[in-house]
C-alpha cells in the first residue's frame, strides 16, 4: 500500500471546504445549471459542514484525507452531470433545427409528432413539435424563411415576438439541444409541454416589432 502523504502537505478542514466551493463555483459548473447539480452543490457543503464535525476525533491527517478523497469524488460526480448540457451548448451553435429534414409544412411537422408521441418515441416527437412551432412562425412571416436557423436562434426570435412565452419558448430549444447534443432523453411530460407551447402560439399575435429610433434631426 503506497505511504500517505504527510498530513502537513495536505489542507486542512476548512481550506478544503473552500476549495470545493472554489471549484464548484467554476462557470463550467454555473452555465450549465441543472437542477440537479444545484441540490448536489448544497448536499455536498452539508456533507462537509456535518463531516467537519464527526471528523473531529479522527487524526488530523487522516481526517483531511477522507474529507480531501470524498470532496474530488462528488468534484467528478458533479463534472459527469453537466457535460451532457455543456456539450449540447457547443454542439447547437453548428447545426439548424431542420438539418437533414426535408422541407415539411407545420401541419406536417404536427402530424409527425403526434405520430411519434402516440409510439412512446419522445425525442421524436419533441424534434417535430419545435419544427411545427417555427415552421408555422415562417409561414404566418413572424419569421423569415432560414433553413440553417438553430434552436437557439429561433428561441430568441420568437421570444422577441411573443414575450410573454419566451421563457417556455427558451426551455423547448434548451430541450431540443439538450436532446439532439446532449443526448438527453425527452420524457412524456416534455412532449406534452412542447405541445402545449405549440398550440398556445397558434392562438396569439405577434408583438409589432418596435420602430426603429429616429435620429435627432441637426440643430
Amino acid at each position: 500500500m503506497a505511504d500517505l502523504p504527510p498530513s502537513d502537505l495536505l489542507p486542512d478542514a476548512d481550506e478544503a471546504q473552500g476549495l470545493l466551493e472554489e471549484e464548484l463555483a467554476k462557470p463550467v459548473y454555473q452555465e450549465a445549471q441543472p437542477t440537479l447539480l444545484e441540490r448536489l452543490i448544497t448536499s455536498v457543503l452539508d456533507w462537509l459542514e456535518a463531516s467537519f464535525s464527526s471528523l473531529r476525533g479522527l487524526d488530523a491527517g487522516t481526517g483531511t484525507i477522507v474529507l480531501a478523497v470524498g470532496a474530488a469524488v462528488l468534484i467528478l460526480i458533479a463534472g459527469v452531470l453537466v457535460r451532457p448540457r455543456l456539450n449540447a451548448r457547443r454542439a447547437s451553435t453548428g447545426s439548424g433545427v431542420f438539418h437533414g429534414s426535408p422541407a415539411r409544412t407545420a401541419a406536417a411537422h404536427r402530424a409527425r409528432a403526434e405520430a411519434a408521441a402516440a409510439a412512446g418515441n419522445w425525442d421524436e416527437a419533441l424534434t417535430e413539435r419545435l419544427r411545427a412551432i417555427i415552421r408555422s412562425a415562417e409561414e404566418r412571416v413572424v419569421l423569415d424563411s432560414r433553413p440553417g436557423r438553430t434552436a437557439s436562434e429561433a428561441a430568441l426570435q420568437l421570444g422577441n415576438a411573443f414575450p410573454r412565452s419566451s421563457p417556455e419558448i427558451e426551455w423547448l430549444a434548451n430541450r431540443f439541444n439538450e436532446v439532439h447534443y446532449g443526448h438527453l432523453r425527452a420524457s412524456a411530460e416534455d412532449q406534452q409541454r412542447a405541445a402545449g407551447l405549440d398550440s398556445l402560439l397558434e392562438d396569439l399575435r405577434p408583438s409589432p416589432a418596435p420602430a426603429p429610433a429616429v435620429p435627432a434631426a441637426p440643430r
